[in-house]
């Protein structure tokens, strides 16, 4: 299911430092996040590295991952934070215990806070609601990955926005992001798609019917769609492009071929009909499938700014999961 309906009244998160979707961030949190990224990127690591001095925190991966797993784990040492990693390849997870478990046993070796990469979606809430643990969902399945929106929506605020302060729901106005590709299987679509419209900004999803559902344009104000990738360009400040997930096919017939001609984003297409967009994916990139090696590379993409931005953002991830407290933030 495509389309995600708004944040019922419920009890989760249980703890105010989790982040399981970005539904759980007001416009306010997702700026306090945003300075507090920009502040901790800039001190002192001296100063920095003894904020959260020899706090505990558990990864748990049981998904590969390159930029996620390394950025946060690099974002709690940065921090002082003592890390262990667990997937699944690794742990009693092969021998086939529960994420409960999983999650009661960290908690007993002194985890404080668990960072979740799952292939279930609403996996986060299941581990939240077992551990009571602040709880990071580094992805899950197909629902969502808000720590990228958040990295995603720092790089556009730097090129499209500089030096604008804190952000409110009018600061993307006036701004189309077009998200291009498979957005059925993309958790980054997804989370892209609940926190950029409130903040202003329109989003266009391109791509063809198997991966791109007429519902999804229901998925709440400010989302459109349009199959001609040409027209999308043209009327995009910011273009992402997202590879497809074979990995989650599971049997649906694609023309390879096909998409890449009408899809994929060449040279010749960006020159054409959006000289001045900025180019994001957020990994990993298939070249010559989705995006050809020289737009990876040329002046337009912002990729690997995206992936310096995952370490700050992340860094004001983690310090809020460790010093939020029940009655409020910290």
């Amino acid at each position: 299911m495509l389309s995600t309906p708004p944040a019922p009244e419920s009890s989760f998160p249980y703890h105010p430092g989790s982040l399981l979707s970005v539904l759980d961030l007001t416009v306010e949190d997702v700026s306090r996040l945003l300075a507090r990224a920009t502040a901790l990127e800039h001190m002192d690591p001296l100063i920095r590295d003894h904020i959260l001095l020899k706090r505990r925190v558990a990864l748990l991966f049981y998904e590969s991952s390159t930029r996620t797993r390394t950025s946060f784990e690099l974002a709690c040492k940065a921090l002082g934070v003592d890390t262990t990693l667990v997937s699944n390849l690794s742990s009693s997870i092969e021998k086939g215990e529960s994420l409960k478990d999983t999650g009661l046993t960290l908690r007993a070796l002194g985890a404080e806070a668990i960072i979740l990469r799952h292939n279930s979606s609403g996996a986060p809430w299941l581990l939240e609601a077992s551990t009571r643990l602040p709880v990071i969902s580094a992805g899950d399945g197909m629902h969502e990955h808000p720590t990228q929106a958040l990295l995603d929506l720092r790089t556009l605020l730097a090129h499209l926005r500089p030096g604008s302060g804190a952000v409110n729901e009018q600061t993307l106005a006036g701004v189309t992001v077009a998200i291009v590709g498979d957005i059925l299987h993309s958790r980054v679509a997804r989370s892209n798609m609940l926190l950029l419209p409130r903040l202003g900004a329109r989003v266009l999803l391109c791509g063809p019917k198997e991966l791109l559902p007429e519902q999804a344009a229901r998925s709440g104000p400010g989302i459109e769609i349009e199959r001609d990738f040409e027209a999308t360009l043209r009327q995009s400040q910011a273009v992402m492009m997202l590879r497809i997930q074979a990995e989650r096919l599971a049997g649906l017939q694609l023309d390879i071929e096909e998409f890449k001609a009408r899809y994929q984003l060449t040279g010749q297409k960006l020159a054409a009909f959006a000289p001045s967009a900025l180019v994001l994916h957020p990994g990993p990139i298939i070249r010559g499938m989705e995006i050809t090696a020289g737009v990876a590379d040329g002046p337009q993409s912002v990729i690997l700014e995206q992936v310096t931005n995952g370490l700050a953002i992340r860094m004001a991830v983690v310090e809020r999961a460790l010093t939020a407290t029940q009655g409020g933030r910290a």
